[in-house]
């Protein structure tokens, strides 16, 4: 395996993400071509309501530029924090989640998702979880 090395991404370099509006991505690949995470964009309007989901073994790193995003977690979903503009929070690898967009006002955030394939999982949620 490759030595793990700095690289510099690129203005050039964004793509939008596959099949998700609103969202500018730059994939980060080692030297051997192997993904190991990605940074970009993401724009949702108020009220947004994401599935249950989780991002196997990547660490989900995210800045609120502008609105508010809460992510439900925990067991039945109970759990909740909330970030505004201006917080940063994170997403611990394999945390089943949702993420909700303020009621209000669009959000505007940064996210560095650092590990590899697969980027995410579907799931049903938390036992007890309103889906």
């Amino acid at each position: 395996m490759s030595e793990l090395r700095p690289i510099a991404l690129h203005a050039e370099e964004v793509a939008a993400g596959p099949a998700t509006p609103g969202m500018e991505i730059r994939r980060h690949l080692d030297r051997d071509g192997r993904r190991i995470g990605w940074s970009g964009w993401i724009r949702n309007e108020a009220g947004d309501v994401s599935g249950w989901h989780h991002h196997a073994a990547n660490a989900t790193y995210v800045y609120v530029i502008r609105g508010s995003v809460a992510i439900e977690f925990g067991p039945g979903g109970a759990e909740q924090i909330e970030a505004r503009a201006g917080d940063f929070f994170l997403v611990p690898a394999h945390t089943i989640h949702r993420e909700r967009t303020g009621p209000s006002t669009d959000a505007e955030v940064f996210i560095i998702r650092v590990g590899g394939e697969p980027e995410k999982v579907d799931v049903d949620g938390p036992d007890g979880a309103d889906r």
